[in-house]
């Protein structure tokens, strides 16, 4: 937790510093900073593979369909500017990564929590490894099976897919390409029939109209389980976690007791984390979260 106490001690407030002042200009990007630390983890690690660009030689994770729609890169590289200024070399990438996220999820409303640091910067961001992120049309056995090889329960899981998982689901939006699929013969023990009509008028617009996952998409609370509960999840994998018995009661325990779900969450963000951590010459600490040293 006190990792950057001798070397950097002002760590933490210029991340944090950096993150507010980008959600005040721009409180969307808070469901995105969330989600970029979970599809950074979820691929070799918490180590800013998700940070590379891609280059004449390789196509990095970046650049995968599921990443496309991340958003958030600058803010990354704004606080890794100033913390290159004041501890040149000292702080890693994917440090700032998994700041930004637990500052972006107390700026938007949720739990503030402390996380540990000293993680190193990978050396590998290859597009092909990306299909190990969850896709938004798994069920609710699927997403136990992909969150379990990575050491999560189904509780866990719970609690991180309705916030990091494909997007930050109790923040944002959702474009109509990952659910339109649904409302050609929406079946009515999985989405609300009302629901169905209204999100067949809004993609009308096209694949790339948005539609958020509940009324408060700025703003982190439970409001997401409770749609859950209504029929009226957004995408497939959303509305599969209340169908299915093994994680409807979780479902229900979080729209009942916001409490419950902000400790387990922070808890399942700590662990999430932690996730093949980088160390020693395993990795480095660059300069330009863009590229390698």
């Amino acid at each position: 937790m006190q990792y950057y106490v001798m070397n950097c001690p002002l760590a933490d407030q210029i991340v944090k510093g950096t993150v507010n002042a980008a959600l005040q200009a721009d409180p969307t990007l808070a469901a995105s900073l969330v989600r970029m630390h979970f599809h950074d983890c979820f691929i070799q690690g918490c180590d800013a593979s998700v940070l590379l660009d891609s280059t004449k030689d390789n196509t990095a994770e970046k650049d995968s369909p599921g990443n496309l729609s991340l958003r958030g890169y600058e803010v990354i590289d704004d606080a890794k500017d100033k913390l290159e200024q004041q501890c040149p070399g000292v702080v890693s990438c994917a440090d700032i990564v998994a700041m930004a996220a637990r500052d972006a999820v107390f700026f938007a409303g949720g739990p503030v929590y402390e996380i540990p640091k000293g993680r190193k910067d990978g050396k590998r961001s290859k597009i092909e490894d990306t299909i190990n992120l969850p896709s938004p049309f798994l069920n609710a056995s699927e997403l136990i099976r992909t969150f379990g090889q990575r050491g999560f329960s189904a509780q866990e899981m719970v609690a991180l897919s309705g916030n990091v998982s494909q997007r930050a689901h109790t923040l944002g939006v959702a474009r109509c390409s990952s659910f339109n699929s649904r409302l050609s013969n929406p079946d009515p023990t999985m989405m609300d029939t009302n629901f169905a009509t209204s999100l067949s008028k809004t993609c009308a617009a096209g694949d790339k109209a948005e539609q958020p996952f509940d009324v408060t998409r700025n703003t982190f609370d439970n409001l997401y389980y409770n749609t859950l509960s209504r029929k009226t999840g957004l995408l497939f994998s959303d509305q599969t976690l209340y169908s299915n018995p093994k994680t409807r009661n979780v479902v229900n325990g979080y729209a009942f007791n916001q409490a419950m779900f902000f400790l387990d969450f922070q808890q399942a963000m700590v662990k999430m984390g932690k996730l093949d951590v980088k160390d020693g010459s395993q990795g480095e600490v660059r300069q330009n979260c863009r590229k390698l040293n």
